[in-house]
């Protein structure tokens, strides 16, 4: 299999569950500041020219964040990414999109590209104060169903973990957003995992340097 990624997007989160399987896997790095996911070698490869996108050992390629992971997770069934029971399957699913969908891009896109979302300037600081709220009000959904259970759906890490794993990145270690306890305390075991440890120093991120600049890792259409 072979990961196109660029440092720091949310790519890192599949790297994270190729990581947890463990077969081999190579990576091709995309920059995005020198607009690599626009160039005709990637086009090729992914028309859509964002991250991530998987290239599976037959030479086909899969594009967005849900449908990748739910393929690793179903290819993969001894490492349990996904629960065998059909409740525990749409509760993961369920967890997975609204991290995606809601947490991602509604609310830390606000925060990482305001200029998405208004083109004047002097609105931004209004856009990123609404995807501050969509993320807190988010996560305190997340903390409500987390509890104080190791993983979100219980004793299993599974692929809705690993889209927590790469907003959480985004929300504590880089736009450094007050969550709820249990909430920043799962997100410490997380990223203290050995896995982890080796997607950050993989794609060269020092996580919680304080002198970090955002937006050199959130540049460009880089997400799914």
């Amino acid at each position: 299999m072979r990961l196109f990624f660029a440092p720091g997007a949310c790519s890192i989160g599949i790297r994270f569950l190729l990581e947890e399987i463990g077969k081999p896997f190579d990576t091709v790095r995309l920059n995005f500041r020198e607009g690599d996911q626009f160039k005709p070698e990637y086009v090729a490869i992914n028309p859509k020219s964002k991250v991530p996108a998987l290239q599976r050992e037959d030479g086909s390629v899969l594009t967005e964040y849900p449908v990748v992971a739910l393929w690793l997770a179903r290819t993969n069934p001894d490492r349990n990414l996904l629960p065998p029971d059909l409740e525990g399957e749409i509760q993961t699913l369920e967890m997975l999109d609204y991290v995606v969908s809601t947490i991602h891009m509604q609310g830390l896109s606000r925060m990482l590209r305001p200029a998405k979302f208004a083109v004047n300037e002097t609105d931004h600081q209004a856009v990123v104060s609404a995807g501050r709220e969509i993320v807190v009000k988010a996560y305190h959904i997340v903390a409500d169903r987390l509890g104080e259970r190791p993983f979100i759906m219980g004793n299993n890490l599974t692929i809705a973990d690993s889209a927590l794993f790469y907003t959480l990145f985004w929300a504590i270690d880089r736009q450094k957003v007050d969550l709820p306890k249990n909430v920043s305390a799962y997100y410490a075991r997380l990223k203290s995992r050995a896995t982890a440890q080796k997607c950050f120093a993989d794609e060269g991120i020092v996580v919680g340097c304080a002198k970090s600049d955002p937006r050199q890792l959130f540049r460009a259409p880089q997400t799914s």
